[in-house]
C-alpha cells in the first residue's frame, strides 16, 4: 500500500487572530504572578495582616495554581479546552472583583485561592490550543515564541503596571487590571477559538488531585519554615507529608494505562530536560523580581514607578530574544542554544551576586542579559515538550510545562526569597546584637521605618545597618540563582542531545500514523 503524508498546512488569518486571542489569558496569570508585590506595603496598612497572613496573601495564588495545573489540564482535555477557558475567564473576573472589594486579610486570602484556582483553567488551554491550532513547525515556533514572549513580559510587566496604579489609586486597583481584558476575551474566544478534546482522555481522578495538592504545598510550607526556624520537627513532618504524597501520585499514574497525567512522559529525556530547564529558569526570574523590586526601591531610593521603569529594557529583550530564537534554532541545535541562553541567564544574576554596591544601573543591566537569556531559552523548550508528544496529548504535556513554571515561580519567592530574608537576619543581628530580634527588623521595610522613628545618629547607623544586611541578603540569593540556572545549563547541554533531529523524526513518524489512520 502506498502511504501519503498529509503536508503540514500553514496557517492562515483566523489562526493568527486565534493567537492573539490566546495571549489575553496568558496575560492575566503572567501580570497576576507578580503585579501584587508593590502592593503589599499599601495592603499592609489597609488590611493590618499579619505577617503569617501576608505571606499567604502573596503565595496562595501561585500554590493553587500550581497544584491544580496538572487537573485542569485533563478536565481541558474531557470537556473541550476553548470551553474551560471560557469558563474559566469568567471565573477569573468574579475572584478579581471578590479581590479588590475585600475588606479583611480573610477575605483577600480567600480571593486569591480562588484566582488561582480559575487561572488554572486556563494555562493548559492556550498552550494546547497552540499545538492544534498551527500544524505547520515554523508557525508553531513562532506562537510558542509568541506565548512566552507573553508569559515572561507578563511577569515583567506585573510591577510596572502596579507600581504605576499604586502611586495614582488605591491597592484594588491592581485587582481591576484583569476586568477589561476578561470582557474582551470571552466574546472573541466563543468566535475565533476551535474546540478540541483528546479522543481518549485519561480519567478525572479527584484523589490524585488530592495528591498533588499534598506534594506540593507541605513542601513549600517545610522550605519556609526551616528558612525561619530550622530543621525541627515541623519540618520533618511537612516534608514526609510532601515525600510520601509526591511518591503515592506518581505510583498512580503509573498504574494506570491511561493516567491523569502521563508521567510516562518524563521517560523521554528532551521533555524532562526542557521541563526542568523552565522550572530552574523560573525560579531565578521570581527570586530576581522579589529580592529586586525591594533593592531598587528600598536601597536604591526609587519610587514604585520608577523602579518599575528600570525593568523595561529587560522586558523589551526577553521578547525580542523570544522571536530571534526562531530562526536561530533552525541553524543550531538545541543542546548549544540553549545552555548558551541559560548562561546569560546565570550573568544576568551574577552581576547581583558579585557586585559589591548595587546601583540602578547595574540592575538595568542585571535585567537586560537576563532577559535575553530567559526569552530565548524559554521558546525552545517549550517548543520541545510540545513536539515531543502528538497533538492530543498537548493538554498534558502543556499541563506538565505550566506546572513547572507555576512551581518555580512559587520556589523562586520561597527559596531565593526565603534565602535572602534569612542571611539579611542573620548578618543584621551580627550588626547590631540581640535587636535584630524584634519585629521591627524582620523585614528591611520595617527596620527603615523603625529607624526613621529614632535620633539622627541611632537611625542613621540602623539604616546604614540594615540596607549592608540586605545587600548581602540578595547577594547570596543571586548567586544561588546563578547556581540553579548553570545547573540547569548543563542538563541541557545533555539531556537535549539530538533534540532537533528527534523531534523532526517524532512529527514525520506522528504525521504517517495519522495519514494511515485516516485511510484505513
Amino acid at each position: 500500500m502506498t502511504r501519503t503524508l498529509t503536508p503540514q498546512l500553514r496557517a492562515g488569518r483566523r489562526e493568527w487572530a486565534g493567537l492573539a486571542v490566546l495571549m489575553v489569558p496568558v496575560l492575566l496569570i503572567s501580570i497576576d504572578n507578580t503585579v501584587l508585590g508593590f502592593a503589599i506595603p499599601a495592603i499592609s496598612t489597609g488590611l493590618h495582616p499579619t505577617g503569617t497572613q501576608l505571606l499567604w496573601i502573596v503565595d496562595i495564588y501561585a500554590l493553587m495554581l500550581a497544584g491544580l495545573l496538572v487537573a485542569m489540564g485533563s478536565l481541558g482535555d474531557r470537556v473541550g479546552r476553548r470551553k474551560l477557558l471560557i469558563i474559566g475567564s469568567a471565573g477569573f473576573g468574579a475572584a478579581s472583583l471578590l479581590a479588590a472589594f475585600s475588606t479583611t486579610a480573610e477575605m483577600l486570602i480567600l480571593a486569591r485561592a480562588l484566582l488561582g484556582i480559575f487561572g488554572a483553567t486556563l494555562m493548559p488551554s492556550t498552550l494546547s490550543l497552540i499545538r492544534n491550532i498551527f500544524d505547520h513547525d515554523k508557525d508553531r515556533r513562532i506562537a510558542i515564541a509568541t506565548w512566552a514572549a507573553m508569559f515572561s513580559g507578563g511577569a515583567a510587566l506585573g510591577p510596572i503596571l502596579g507600581g504605576f496604579l499604586l502611586e495614582h489609586f488605591h491597592w484594588s486597583s491592581v485587582f481591576f487590571i484583569n476586568l477589561p481584558l476578561i470582557a474582551l476575551f470571552i466574546p472573541a474566544a466563543a468566535i475565533l477559538l476551535p474546540e478540541s478534546r483528546d479522543p481518549n482522555p485519561g480519567r478525572f481522578d479527584p484523589f490524585s488531585i488530592i495528591l498533588s495538592m499534598l506534594a506540593l504545598a507541605p513542601l513549600v510550607f517545610a522550605i519556609k519554615h526551616s528558612l525561619a526556624s530550622g530543621a525541627d520537627i515541623l519540618f520533618w513532618l511537612s516534608l514526609s507529608v510532601a515525600i510520601v504524597a509526591g511518591t503515592s501520585f506518581v505510583l498512580r499514574q503509573l498504574a494506570t494505562s491511561n493516567p491523569m497525567l502521563d508521567v510516562r512522559l518524563f521517560a523521554n529525556s528532551v521533555f524532562t530536560s526542557a521541563v526542568v530547564s523552565n522550572l530552574l529558569s523560573i525560579m531565578g526570574l521570581a527570586g530576581f523580581l522579589y529580592f529586586g523590586t525591594q533593592l531598587l526601591q528600598l536601597v536604591l531610593g526609587l519610587s514604585p514607578i520608577d523602579a518599575a521603569l528600570v525593568l523595561i529594557p529587560g522586558l523589551i529583550t526577553s521578547v525580542a530574544a523570544g522571536y530571534l530564537a526562531v530562526p536561530l534554532i533552525s541553524r543550531f541545535e538545541p543542546r548549544v542554544v540553549v545552555p548558551c541562553a541559560l548562561v546569560l541567564n546565570a550573568i544576568g544574576m551574577g552581576i547581583i551576586a558579585f557586585t559589591p554596591e548595587h546601583s540602578v544601573v547595574g540592575m538595568l543591566l542585571a535585567f537586560l542579559i537576563l532577559g535575553i537569556g530567559l526569552g530565548a531559552a524559554e521558546v525552545i523548550t517549550n517548543d520541545l515538550i510540545l513536539a515531543a508528544v502528538p497533538a492530543h496529548k498537548a493538554g498534558a504535556a502543556s499541563a506538565i510545562s505550566e506546572t513547572a513554571y507555576e512551581f518555580g515561580s512559587v520556589m523562586g519567592t520561597t527559596v531565593l526569597g526565603g534565602l535572602s530574608t534569612f542571611m539579611y537576619g542573620s548578618a543584621l543581628q551580627s550588626e547590631i546584637g540581640d535587636k535584630a530580634d524584634r519585629a521591627q527588623f524582620d523585614t528591611l521595610g520595617s527596620a527603615l521605618e523603625y529607624a526613621s522613628g529614632l535620633t539622627a545618629s541611632a537611625g542613621e547607623r540602623i539604616t546604614e545597618a540594615a540596607v549592608t544586611a540586605f545587600d548581602f541578603g540578595v547577594q547570596w540569593a543571586a548567586g544561588a540563582a546563578v547556581v540553579l540556572v548553570l545547573i540547569a545549563a548543563v542538563l541541557t547541554s545533555v539531556g537535549l542531545k539530538g533534540a532537533g533531529r528527534l523531534m523532526s523524526d517524532a512529527n514525520t513518524e506522528a504525521t504517517e500514523k495519522d495519514a494511515l489512520h485516516s485511510q484505513a
